[in-house]
């Protein structure tokens, strides 16, 4: 049996309100853990129950919200004290995480980030480079040759937590966070990476910004250009080449 499925197997469900359960699998961030809430994530999405609401996922865990005026019609089991619908709910959740198959191969996609390092879109490039006794050029290399795992989203729409940052460029978050990051902003944080998709505060070290768009309101299917399990790779770009790539995102 592998990590990934003792993780499963010893899932913890609990009661996050009166309308929503929460599924953990662990209490650590690692990419075992994050295959077992990938997977019960696409299970909800393809065989959701009734009076499902809304899944969300975590580092550890997904949280699932429910009406649970619904489930109480459905149920046979009787009242709990942790609301109406929640034995119903967990049941069907139970069901699914039991019938859950990892796959031994990791199909989720490698995605290629552009990233203009530096100058007025990084303005945190050098200090990081001081602090680390390092010339702003091996940050980008160490930056850019990495491959990052998407851990979660959140803090904002569309934005990616991003694990696989380098030791060597583990840099504690600013003393005083910036009020205004502008969007595409690609950021460090402790041991992890980010990219803010929309203009927003923030306390992460500013390394250079991405022309993609992370969010789209517009697309109701799919509105963000990462998610949980993806696989991402930045690679440098020129300003000329980024103010070209932002005219085509903004056309």
């Amino acid at each position: 049996m592998t990590a990934a499925e003792v993780f499963l197997k010893q899932a913890v469900f609990r009661p996050v309100g009166e309308s929503a359960i929460s599924v953990s699998f662990g209490d650590s961030i690692s990419p075992e853990i994050l295959r077992c809430t990938t997977a019960l994530m696409a299970a909800l999405k393809t065989h959701p129950f009734p009076g499902i609401r809304e899944y969300l996922a975590s580092y550890t865990g997904v949280t699932i919200f429910y009406d649970p005026r619904v489930l109480r019609q459905l149920s046979r089991f009787p009242e709990s004290p942790e609301g109406k619908g929640y034995l119903e709910a967990q049941k069907r959740i139970r069901e699914l995480v039991s019938h859950i198959v990892l796959s031994d191969q990791d199909a989720a996609p490698l995605v290629r980030i552009p990233v203009c390092y530096g100058g007025e879109l990084g303005p945190d490039l050098e200090e990081v480079a001081r602090l680390h006794a390092m010339t702003p050029e091996e940050v980008i290399r160490l930056h850019s040759m990495a491959e990052y795992l998407v851990y979660m989203i959140g803090f904002a729409p569309g934005y990616p937590y991003l694990g696989g940052l380098p030791e060597a460029l583990a840099t504690p978050r600013r003393k005083t966070p910036r009020l205004v990051i502008p969007r595409g902003s690609v950021a460090i944080g402790g041991s992890q990476a980010g990219i803010y998709p929309l203009e927003s505060p923030g306390g992460w070290h500013l390394l250079g910004r991405t022309p993609l768009s992370l969010f789209n309101a517009g697309n109701s299917e799919n509105p963000t250009l990462l998610h949980a399990g993806d696989h991402v790779r930045f690679y440098p770009i020129s300003r000329q080449e980024y103010d070209e790539l932002a005219a085509r995102e903004e056309s």
